[in-house]
């Protein structure tokens, strides 16, 4: 398993606890930053909240810094609505002291319409050539499906494809 992942994980992890604590008060927020072992900066923040209604929010954050211009963070946030529709995202990003970089992130939602989840990345090399891919998949309920993808590339340019098709399988033109 990769770094982004487990860490895309333990993101989710600190939102589920951290989301009970914010959600009994209605509606608070966290903000912790301090210099850490590596001669950087470590950081966080958590906001939440709950509405009349039965809605509810959670969002995080962190990152940390090394005093050599390395920096790695993520983040995550997940919703709630009041009559039963949810969604969650989660994002890892690293950057590196020659300017290198990578993000990755993904998500879902569903709701009485359908669902849909997205995942994607991005890296950048210290020459600054970047490379990025996103997959986008959505089902409503009526059993139509939409899958899509999303590619970038420094000197090619952007790429995309997309296929929608009808409850009964059959490939149809994606309305525009």
């Amino acid at each position: 398993m990769n770094r982004q992942v487990i860490d895309g994980m333990i993101i989710a992890a600190v939102l589920a606890l951290g989301a009970t604590h914010l959600f009994a008060q209605s509606a608070a927020s966290r903000r912790v930053l301090r210099p850490n072992q590596a001669g950087g900066t470590t950081g966080n923040a958590m906001h939440g909240m709950r509405g009349p209604n039965g809605g509810a929010a959670a969002a995080g954050r962190g990152f940390a810094t090394d005093g050599q211009g390395n920096a790695a963070g993520g983040s995550g946030a997940m919703v709630q609505g009041p009559g039963g529709a949810q969604g969650a995202r989660a994002g890892t990003w690293q950057r590196g002291s020659d300017g290198s970089g990578q993000h990755q992130s993904g998500g879902a939602a569903s709701g009485a319409r359908g669902t849909a989840s997205m995942s994607g990345s991005t890296t950048k090399n210290a020459n600054g050539w970047v490379n990025g891919s996103r997959t986008t998949t959505a089902e409503a309920t009526s059993g139509a499906t939409y899958s899509g993808q999303t590619t970038y590339a420094t000197g090619s340019g952007v790429t995309h494809s997309g296929t929608c098709a009808t409850a009964a399988g059959q490939v149809i033109d994606c309305p525009r």
